[in-house]
């Protein structure tokens, strides 16, 4: 038998509440404070520290950032995978979601592992010109 009543729903929503509280707060602080600039109060890219290299998310949060400002330039700039990928991705999951459809089967899987391994190769050849910007104070 399911419980019923306003405690077994209000239960059940509090964690999206507390998610989507979280969410506004860190899109505010990206949108707010401007990662482009040296100082910017969020651990740096482990990935990026060990080998030098841009991750394939390095970029993301100065992404958000022209979104949140408006500049779709520097959104592309700054990463165009993420930029297209994760709309995309997150509607894909969504139409499987709602088909009962497993999210990610093992094809789906090693795509998304494929192109995130060429999209780091690809980003860190010298000469490309998407590359995560930082400015001076």
């Amino acid at each position: 038998m399911e419980p019923s009543g306003p405690s077994s729903t209000t239960t059940g929503r509090i964690p999206l509440l507390v998610g989507g509280v979280l969410g506004v707060g860190a899109l505010t602080y990206v949108g707010v404070a401007d990662p482009h600039r040296p100082g910017f109060l969020f651990p740096g890219c482990p990935f990026k520290a060990l080998t030098g290299w841009d991750c394939p998310a390095c970029g993301g949060l100065r992404m958000t950032h022209d979104l949140l400002h408006g500049d779709l330039g520097a959104a592309v700039v700054d990463n165009v995978f993420a930029l297209v990928g994760l709309p995309m991705l997150a509607l894909w999951l969504l139409v499987r979601w709602r088909r009962g459809k497993s999210l990610f089967p093992l094809p789906a899987v090693v795509t998304i592992v494929v192109t995130l391994v060429v999209w780091t190769v690809v980003r860190n050849l010298p000469g490309f010109p998407l590359v995560p910007t930082l400015t001076g104070q």
